[in-house]
């Protein structure tokens, strides 16, 4: 028996080879398409938390700065005192002369930290899953729990112990008053905050240009023009309300 094989005709014209090629062709294409709009998607979310990330790094480390800067100066006061302490010490006459040197550090102390950075960072689990970086977290965990110790140990004694000892008023009192000790706990605060610091920048990348960009940018945001405008209109309106209310109150109220 001959049996022939006969080539299907769409072949012998070339017609389904055509066919399969534009078929991959077209696999092929959907297939590009998929994985770049997939990946470009990725990419996309990718360096948008990775913005986030950073954003909220530097805004943590503007808080620090803040709380640096506030020891900066109760450095300098603390000193001062000290300085002026030992002089009186040696010339008891001088008080009268001096005693308004203790009257900056007594006002400083009165000031708070502002907290609603800490609070954001204590109490979000986004704020965690955000940073991603347990040793960072750490970090700035040890750096408010240090702060909170400082409020303690050197801003409410401090201020108690100004009230009980009388120390602004008498020579007796001022004695009383350790004001070396003050300086050196807070000058010993303030080196433990700064590393601090530090390490956390290095940990996240940040450079101190990034931090001068973001404290630039957040002094733009507060006195732009528009927030600006907005203050001024408001307080117009305000003004506006509060003369008719006025207005108001001279006709019933006679």
């Amino acid at each position: 028996m001959n049996i022939k094989l006969h080539t299907p005709t769409t072949l012998k014209n070339g017609s389904g080879m055509s066919s399969l090629k534009q078929f991959l062709l077209s696999l092929v294409a959907t297939s590009i398409s998929i994985v770049l709009t997939f990946g470009t998607a990725a990419i996309i979310d990718y360096q948008k938390k990775k913005a986030s990330k950073k954003e909220m790094v530097m805004m943590i480390i503007s808080d620090f700065d803040k709380t640096i800067g506030f020891m900066q100066r109760a450095d300098t006061l603390l000193h001062n005192c000290s300085s002026a302490q030992q002089d009186i010490a040696v010339h008891p006459e001088h008080y009268d002369s001096l005693k308004q040197v203790f009257f900056p550090a007594l006002v400083l102390m009165n000031e708070d930290f502002p907290e609603t950075t800490e609070n954001i960072f204590s109490t979000s689990i986004e704020t965690f899953n955000t940073i991603g970086d347990v040793n960072f977290i750490n970090e700035v965990s040890a750096f408010y729990l240090l702060r909170n110790k400082y409020k303690t140990e050197v801003q409410k004694s401090f201020l108690a112990e100004i009230q009980e000892t009388g120390a602004m008023t008498s020579l007796e009192g001022l004695f009383s008053l350790d004001f070396p000790q003050y300086a050196y706990i807070n000058w010993s605060s303030l080196d433990e905050m700064q590393s601090s610091r530090d390490r956390c920048m290095q940990m996240m990348g940040v450079s101190e240009e990034d931090m001068k960009s973001f404290t630039e940018r957040l002094v733009r945001e507060k006195v732009s023009p528009e927030r600006e405008a907005l203050g001024n209109k408001m307080r117009e309106e305000w003004e506006n309300a509060e003369a008719i209310i006025m207005q108001a109150q001279e006709k019933y109220n006679k």
